[in-house]
């Protein structure tokens, strides 16, 4: 295959991709692996963490808020996603909700509905709802799959104007050395910043699911004026790469119309 050929392939399979959209933004991207790839490593990369670092016991009333919320928020995205013809979002997901006593400031999801949330988020949150908007975010994360579309920007830029099949076949650590480059390894696993991009869209996203779910997304706000408060003179490892305060208060608000349409008390 000559050069301008591979380059043809890679450019019109990237194009194909492409036409995939995120639900409820409606924003394009292109995503070049498979998710049962991208599932397979982080059921991997998840096991290994809780390895390193226990969870807390099922009896915690912790844990039991943690799940509790968690079952809402993925019943809630469920509907939304069968409700628009998505439900391939979440095709082979299976969803883990785990606490880990940690001081760090932090809660993720990993592809495939792996979901764990550190202690010290915990007095940030302060109540059932302020969780829910962490976690609603961090859900979001997974079902507008941006881990996989910041690898497939990475792989981008390795691959060069390299076909697909021809990268991987000459480097085929490349997948899992841009897993850990996106999602962190061990201790650090979900550490690692999301585009602000990626973020306002997970805020938008969590602010539907977990309207659906029953909690007043006009909490949203409250929550992350509370993270920016509690940083210090660092901020916490959930606001590395957010946007601004300000920035992120005016953009949750424009969108909380929009949000409080799927808002079904409990």
């Amino acid at each position: 295959m000559t050069f301008k050929h591979a380059f043809f392939v890679l450019c019109l399979s990237a194009l194909m991709v492409a036409c995939a959209k995120v639900p409820i933004t409606g924003r394009k991207q292109m995503n070049l692996l498979a998710e049962s790839e991208m599932m397979a490593m982080s059921v991997s990369a998840y096991q290994e963490f809780l390895g390193e670092n226990a969870p807390l016991r099922e009896n915690d009333q912790r844990v039991q808020m943690v799940r509790g919320i968690g079952d809402r928020l993925a019943k809630a995205a469920n509907e939304y996603l069968s409700s628009v013809g998505a439900s391939d979002r979440v095709a082979g997901f299976q969803w883990e909700f785990n606490v880990v006593e940690d001081p760090a400031v932090n809660a993720w999801c990993m592809p495939g509905g792996k979901v764990v949330v550190y202690t010290g988020i915990l007095p940030v949150t302060q109540d059932e709802a302020g969780l829910a908007v962490v976690m609603g975010h961090e859900i979001a994360h997974a079902i507008a799959r941006h881990g996989n579309e910041r690898m497939s920007q990475g792989m981008m830029v390795q691959m060069g104007g390299m076909a697909l099949d021809v990268a991987l076949s000459q480097n085929p650590g490349l997948t899992n050395d841009l897993f850990l480059q996106s999602y962190g390894l061990g201790s650090q696993l979900g550490m690692l910043a999301f585009s602000r991009k990626h973020e306002t869209e997970a805020d938008k996203m969590g602010l539907v699911f977990m309207a659906m779910a029953g909690y007043d997304p006009r909490n949203a706000p409250r929550f992350w004026e509370r993270m920016s408060a509690g940083g210090g003179g660092a901020p916490p490892e959930l606001l590395s790469t957010h946007p601004s305060d300000e920035t992120r208060v005016r953009d949750l608000e424009h969108f909380m119309p929009e949000a409080l349409k799927y808002y079904k008390p409990q």
